[in-house]
């Protein structure tokens, strides 16, 4: 092995929000958060999904070749139509494509994502499973706020851009 995941980087306009977003629709917790920055993940000491700004943003126009999705989540829930409302109710659209099994929803900055249905080797996602591996319980302490530095989830990150 050379390396190990970080967080995967996902360019958008507003990375606050696009982490809040992403945040209800896997349960996950907003783990770090700066003007330009967000990270959504279990803890703060696990890998996650980061959120940069990106002031010249262009969402991609799913289907069109043109501006191609780049990269889409495939996000597993046990209900596939039940799920979908609150997606939508979420800030998501239903994109054409796709089909009744594995629907295809843009997020609010315009990136194409899927809800599949949980295969059979997945545990439960709904509330009968209880919460996230590695979401701390009821009754802990709340995840301490972590200052910018070397052990900044973007230290030495290669899609941060240089400083002008």
């Amino acid at each position: 092995m050379i390396g190990r995941l970080h967080h995967v980087i996902v360019d958008c306009p507003d990375p606050a929000a696009l982490a809040a977003f992403y945040s209800e629709l896997l349960g996950l917790p907003v783990t770090w958060q700066e003007d330009d920055f967000a990270v959504v993940s279990a803890s703060d000491t696990t890998s996650g999904i980061g959120f940069q700004l990106a002031p010249d943003f262009q969402p991609p126009r799913w289907p069109d070749p043109a501006r191609p999705q780049q990269m889409h989540f495939d996000v597993m829930v046990d209900d596939v139509q039940a799920a979908e409302p609150r997606v939508l109710a979420l800030g998501a659209r239903r994109l054409p494509g796709g089909d009744s099994h594995s629907p295809v929803y843009a997020d609010p900055a315009g990136h194409p994502f899927c809800l599949i249905p949980r295969p059979r080797w997945a545990p439960l996602i709904g509330p009968q499973a209880g919460p996230p591996i590695g979401i701390p319980q009821a009754g802990t302490p709340p995840l301490g706020t972590p200052q910018a530095g070397p052990s900044s989830p973007r230290a030495d990150s290669p899609s941060r851009r240089p400083e002008p």
